[in-house]
């Protein structure tokens, strides 16, 4: 069946687009200040830096977020808070268990 040029058929399994609006050269420099954006952003970084299931010791999680953020280990501990990451008691181990929007599937 043909469709029309001008429909658009978005894609239930394409991965979410990045939050843009809150990057400065494709970095976070700040967290937004609402809760929504905030998860959105925090939920975009995560899904960039840690796959689902994968851990990684404390030092590379840093440098991975460094390369993202302007403040990685801040943002590594909103990403505890916010339930996206868990870590080790002794916090030399994260890993992620929470698909995102942003996760290819």
């Amino acid at each position: 069946m043909p469709r029309d040029r001008d429909e658009i058929i978005a894609d239930p399994l394409a991965p979410a687009r990045p939050p843009v609006r809150f990057l400065v050269k494709g970095r976070v420099e700040a967290l937004p200040r609402r809760r929504a954006d905030k998860d959105q952003v925090l939920s975009w970084v995560v899904a960039q830096l840690v796959p689902v299931h994968d851990p990684v010791d404390e030092r590379t999680l840093t440098d991975r977020l460094a390369g993202l953020v302007r403040d990685p280990v801040g943002i590594r501990r909103e990403l505890v808070d916010a339930g996206l990451l868990r870590r080790t008691r002794d916090g030399a181990e994260y890993w992620r268990t929470l698909v995102t929007e942003y996760d290819a599937l």
